[in-house]
């Protein structure tokens, strides 16, 4: 289920196509962030998917350049039709933003099914 945290004025953008923003580093790209960008496609929203540009590590074995190819394989149907745009961004501490910024944040809430899922246990699962 989405909470809504803010809201703000969506009339003002010059931009016909618009996307939710999600940011992360999807390492790798597993069924709980699966369901993230499911939430928003079922709404109708496009999603546009940030990969943050940090530095490969232990907890983190892939460069962003192989994630955005992982998600571009996994969701190529998807990314051909402009549903969903994938793109690199330089590492990030934080989301800041004021009032009245011309979208929604929005936090999702996955099913308990698949709320406990986790990318460590995964990564081990995968021999890095």
């Amino acid at each position: 289920m989405a909470n809504i945290k803010a809201k703000a004025d969506k009339e003002s953008s010059s931009s016909e196509k618009k996307y939710s923003f999600f940011a992360g580093r999807w390492q790798p790209l597993h069924k709980g962030h699966q369901e993230l960008f499911k939430q928003a496609l079922d709404k109708g929203k496009n999603v546009l998917i940030c990969i943050r540009d940090g530095k490969p590590n232990e907890k983190n074995p892939f460069t962003a350049t192989e994630v955005k190819k992982n998600i571009i394989n996994h969701y190529e149907t998807e990314v051909e039709s402009g549903k969903i745009a994938v793109t690199i961004i330089p590492d990030i501490c934080s989301i800041e933003f004021g009032r009245g910024v011309g979208y929604d944040i929005i936090e999702h809430t996955p099913p308990s099914d698949i709320g406990d899922i986790s990318a460590t246990k995964i990564r081990k699962e995968m021999g890095l």
